[in-house]
C-alpha cells in the first residue's frame, strides 16, 4: 500500500468516525426530550423552589404547592402507547392528565398558546408578525382574559379542574423546561431563546378559542361574497353561489320531526362596495383545521338495524394534517370518571368518546356566529364612527407584539360597538369605509370547557342535553348512544338573532337594524332521540330544512357525503343487520359524488388526441372510488381543481376564484 492510499484511508477513517460521533450526538439531542414513561415516579416540589426568588419557576413552585399529589396514581401505557390514568380524586386524575400531555407533547403545547394569544412572533421572528397582528386585532387573547374571569367566578369546578391540570403541567415543566424538544433547540440555534412560561388556565381557555374561531366562522364567507357583488352584482352572485340543494340532499334533522316556533328575515342591504375597505389586518395561522377540502362525519344508527341489537357509533373528525396529531387519545379513570376518548393536548377532559355508559361524536355544526359591519368614519376625525345619526369615539387598545431578534411592535386596535376594526388601514385620501368583526365568542361568556366535564360524566341523554346547553362556541352536531339502546342528536352552541339580514354580506354599522337580538334559545336548537328511521347521519351538511323558522346558516357542505353515508346505511339494512366490519368498510370508502355527476358529462367528448382519449378511457373504467392508486381519481380531481378557474377567472376576476 503506498502513501497516497494510506492518507487516503486514514482521512476516510477520520471522517466515518466523525459521521458516527455526530450521528450519536443527534441521536441523544433529539432523543434527550423523550419522556421516561417506565417505571415509579416521584413527583414533588424540585429542590430549586427553596431558593426561587423570581420568574417562571417561582410561579411553578407555588402552582405545585397548591396542587400536590394526594394519593399514588397509576398511569397504564397500552400497546399503542394509548395513557390510561388511574386516580382517587378528581384533582389527582387531572394533575396526572396534565403531566402525561406535557410529557408527549409540550412543544405543541407550547406552540399552541402562542397561537392562541398572538405571541407566535416571540419564537418565529418577523415570520409571525402576519398572524400575531390578525389575532390581537380580533381579540383572541382578550377573549380567553375575559373568560377566564368569567369561570373563577361562576364555574368554580370546571376551574378547579384547570388548575389542577395546569399544577400537572408545571410538575413536568420544573423538570424539563430546558429540554422540551427537538423543536426548541433548533429555534434557539437560529433566533433567540424565549422564556418557558408557567402553564395557567387561561392557556387551555385560549385554545379554546382557536378552534372557535377555526370551526366557527364566516367572516371571509361575506368578504368574498361582497367582492363577487362588487365585480358581477347580487343576481349572478347568488347564481353562482347557489345555496344547499336541499331537493337532493339529505338535512340532519327535518323540521316535522322538531317543534319550533319563531322566524327571521334575510334582506341583503344595498351596499356601495367600492366605498368599503376590505383589505384586512393581517392574516389568521395556516396551522388550524381549515381548509377546502376538510369535512368530518359521524352517525348512529339503532340497535333495532344491527347485529347486537345494540347501537353503533361512529365518528370521523377531519381537521387540517398537523405533526404531532391535533388529537391525543387519553382514559381517565377516577370516583366518577370512567371516560376514554380523544382529547387536546393542552386541555383537560374528553373532548370526543365514550364512558360507561354513553358514547357521543362531533361535526362541525358551523353556524353563522360572525358578522362583519361597516363603519362610517368621521371625515374630520378618524377616530370616530357614525352610529345613529351621531359621531362616536372608538376604543384604544394597546397592543406590544414582541418580535424573536427584532423590536418591539405597539399595535393600536381600534374598537367599535361591534367589535374590533379589522379592515388593514385607513383610506384618508379616498375616505373608504371600514369593516368591524362582531363574534359571539367575544360578546358572550364562553363555557365550553365545563360542558366537557360534564359530558364526560353524563350517564344518560337528559345528563347529555344538559351538559350541552353549557357548548357555547366550536358549535358541534353531537351524535349519541348508550347501554339502553337510544340514540340521539343535539346540536349546540351559541347563534344570533340578527333584526335583519342572514349574514351573507357585511352589513351598515352606522344603523342598529342590523343589531342582534339576543342568542337562539338552547331548546329551539334541533335536537333528535330514537328517531323512527334508525339512524342518524351528520357530514357538515344542512342541519336543517328551509320549514325551519329560525337562521343557522347558509353556507353548508354540499351534502355529497352525507348522502353517501345514508345510502351505504340504508344498503347495509337492506342486506341485514348492521355489524362492525360493515361500519369499517363506511369509515374506508372514499366514493365521489361529485365525480358520479361530472364524469358522464365528459365521455362522449369527441377529441382528435390521443392522450385526451386515453384520459377519457381511463374514466370510463373508473369506479368513482379516489384511492391513493386509481390513475382516474387523479384525472377527475386535476380536472375539478382546474374547472372554476378556467370557467370563472375572466368573468368574476382572479381574486375572486379559489
Amino acid at each position: 500500500m503506498n502513501r497516497v492510499t494510506r492518507i487516503l484511508l486514514i482521512i476516510l477513517g477520520v471522517l466515518v468516525a466523525l459521521t458516527a460521533v455526530l450521528a450519536i450526538i443527534l441521536v441523544s439531542v433529539s432523543r434527550s426530550p423523550f419522556p421516561d414513561i417506565d417505571g415509579d415516579k416521584t413527583i414533588a416540589l424540585p429542590s430549586e423552589c427553596a431558593s426561587a426568588d423570581a420568574g417562571s419557576l417561582q410561579s411553578i413552585c407555588v402552582a405545585l404547592s397548591g396542587h400536590g399529589l394526594k394519593a399514588p396514581v397509576h398511569i397504564y401505557r397500552d400497546s399503542y402507547g394509548i395513557p390510561h390514568i388511574y386516580a382517587e380524586s378528581t384533582e389527582d386524575l387531572f394533575f396526572a392528565q396534565g403531566y402525561v400531555h406535557a410529557q408527549d407533547r409540550m412543544w405543541q403545547m407550547e406552540f399552541w398558546r402562542h397561537i392562541s394569544q398572538g405571541r407566535l412572533s416571540e419564537i418565529i421572528g418577523d415570520a409571525g408578525v402576519e398572524n400575531d397582528t390578525f389575532i390581537r386585532t380580533s381579540g383572541w387573547n382578550r377573549i380567553a382574559k375575559d373568560t377566564i374571569a368569567y369561570y373563577e367566578q361562576e364555574l368554580p369546578e370546571a376551574m378547579n379542574i384547570m388548575e389542577a391540570y395546569s399544577a400537572g403541567v408545571n410538575a413536568y415543566l420544573a423538570e424539563n423546561k430546558d429540554d422540551l424538544s427537538f423543536n426548541q433547540r433548533v429555534l434557539g440555534l437560529v433566533g433567540d431563546p424565549w422564556e418557558i412560561e408557567p402553564w395557567r388556565p387561561i392557556d387551555a381557555i385560549g385554545w379554546g378559542v382557536v378552534m372557535a374561531w377555526d370551526l366557527g366562522g364566516n367572516w371571509e364567507d361575506e368578504l368574498t361574497r361582497a367582492g363577487l357583488y362588487a365585480t358581477i352584482g347580487e343576481e349572478a352572485t347568488n347564481e353562482l353561489i347557489p345555496g344547499y340543494p336541499y331537493a337532493s340532499r339529505p338535512v340532519i334533522a327535518p323540521t316535522s320531526e322538531l317543534v319550533m316556533s319563531g322566524s327571521g328575515q334575510a334582506v341583503a342591504p344595498a351596499i356601495d362596495w367600492s366605498a368599503v375597505s376590505t383589505a384586512i389586518i393581517g392574516r389568521p395561522p395556516a396551522t388550524l383545521g381549515s381548509g377546502p377540502f376538510l369535512g368530518s362525519n359521524n352517525w348512529v344508527i339503532s340497535g333495532k338495524n344491527t347485529e347486537s341489537g345494540l347501537p353503533l357509533l361512529a365518528n370521523d373528525p377531519h381537521l387540517g394534517i398537523q405533526m404531532p396529531s391535533i388529537w391525543y387519545e387519553i382514559g381517565l379513570h377516577a370516583p366518577g370518571w370512567d371516560v376514554v376518548g380523544f382529547s387536546f393536548a393542552s386541555a383537560p377532559g374528553v373532548i370526543i368518546g365514550h364512558n360507561n355508559r354513553i358514547a357521543w361524536g362531533v361535526t362541525n355544526l358551523g353556524p353563522d356566529v360572525q358578522d362583519l359591519y361597516i363603519e362610517k368614519i368621521n371625515p374630520d376625525n378618524p377616530n370616530q364612527y357614525e352610529y345613529m345619526g351621531e359621531w362616536r369615539d372608538m376604543n384604544f387598545i394597546e397592543e406590544v407584539i414582541k418580535v424573536n431578534g427584532g423590536e418591539d411592535i405597539v399595535l393600536n386596535v381600534r374598537e367599535t360597538i361591534h367589535g374590533p376594526i379589522v379592515s388593514d388601514t385607513f383610506d384618508e385620501e379616498e375616505k373608504k369605509d371600514v369593516l368591524a368583526l362582531r363574534w359571539v365568542a367575544a360578546t358572550d361568556p364562553a363555557r365550553l370547557f365545563q360542558a366537557v366535564v360534564d359530558i364526560d360524566q353524563a350517564q344518560n341523554f337528559e345528563e347529555f342535553r344538559d351538559a350541552l346547553r353549557y357548548w357555547d362556541i366550536a358549535a358541534q352536531n353531537f351524535v349519541y348512544a348508550d347501554v339502553d339502546g337510544n340514540i340521539g342528536y343535539q346540536s349546540t352552541g351559541l347563534v344570533p338573532v340578527r333584526k335583519n339580514g342572514n349574514g351573507m354580506v357585511p352589513v351598515p354599522g352606522w344603523t342598529d337594524e342590523y343589531e342582534w337580538d339576543g342568542r337562539l334559545a338552547f331548546d329551539d336548537l334541533p335536537t333528535l332521540y330514537n328517531p323512527e328511521r334508525g339512524f342518524i347521519v351528520t357530514a357538515n351538511n344542512a342541519v336543517v330544512d328551509e320549514q325551519y323558522p329560525h337562521f343557522l346558516a347558509r353556507d353548508w357542505a354540499s351534502g355529497d357525503r352525507a348522502q353517501r353515508i345514508v345510502n351505504m346505511i340504508t344498503a347495509a339494512i337492506d342486506q341485514g343487520k348492521v355489524t362492525a366490519d360493515d361500519i369499517a368498510v363506511m369509515h374506508s370508502d372514499s366514493y365521489s359524488m361529485r365525480a358520479e355527476s361530472y364524469v358522464p358529462l365528459l365521455l362522449d367528448l369527441a377529441v382528435d388526441n390521443a392522450d385526451m382519449n386515453q384520459a377519457l378511457d381511463y374514466l370510463r373504467q373508473w369506479d368513482y372510488q379516489e384511492r391513493r392508486d386509481s390513475v382516474g381519481a387523479s384525472i377527475f380531481e386535476i380536472f375539478y381543481m382546474q374547472l372554476a378557474h378556467n370557467v370563472l377567472a375572466d368573468d368574476v376576476g382572479e381574486d375572486n376564484v379559489s
